[in-house]
């Protein structure tokens, strides 16, 4: 970055700082990898998994603990400000945020995250709990604050046919 462009124009501290060519620095990360992990007191795994190899977007997955073999769970997709979950289990998606990405990003992430969840329709998608675990029969959508709006279009655009003709 030359000099004329180093120049802070805002600073939001602790957020982030935003230069006057328009590109912005964070003063911290938002979201980390988490490795596989289990809770040791309610017997829940979970782990982060990649949605999207393009765009770098992520899933944390969990599921409970699951006496005997071959049950399959409701999924719960649940979209909230910030981060989306899925859930019989739960599973956050660590959607790009502003503003460095501006909408409709987090359509296009909420949006990810369902044609990920679909493309394991067939019981070979890419993340195995999904595959073992998750009853895509019995899959629903719920969002509060900031993830209430994709919630209602994503359902909406379901409702219309209009689920996979994003954008």
């Amino acid at each position: 970055m030359d000099s004329n462009n180093n120049e802070i124009i805002h600073d939001f501290p602790p957020f982030f700082k935003v230069f006057k060519d328009g590109s912005i620095e964070r003063y911290m990360r938002l979201h980390g990898h988490v490795p596989v992990g289990l809770d040791p007191t309610t017997g829940v795994q979970y782990k982060d998994v990649v949605v999207s190899p393009e765009t770098g977007v992520k899933a944390r997955v969990f599921i409970p603990k699951i006496d005997g073999g071959g049950q399959k769970l409701p999924l719960l997709v649940h979209y909230h400000g910030g981060l989306v979950e899925a859930s019989a289990w739960d599973q956050p998606l660590m959607k790009l945020i502003a503003p460095e990405h501006p909408l409709p990003i987090a359509y296009d992430d909420s949006s990810a995250a369902l044609h990920w969840i679909a493309s394991h329709s067939n019981g070979e998608g890419p993340e195995a709990w999904l595959n073992e675990y998750a009853d895509l029969d019995r899959v629903f959508l719920g969002g509060e604050s900031a993830g209430a709006e994709p919630t209602s279009l994503i359902m909406l655009r379901s409702k219309l046919g209009l689920m996979f003709q994003w954008g």
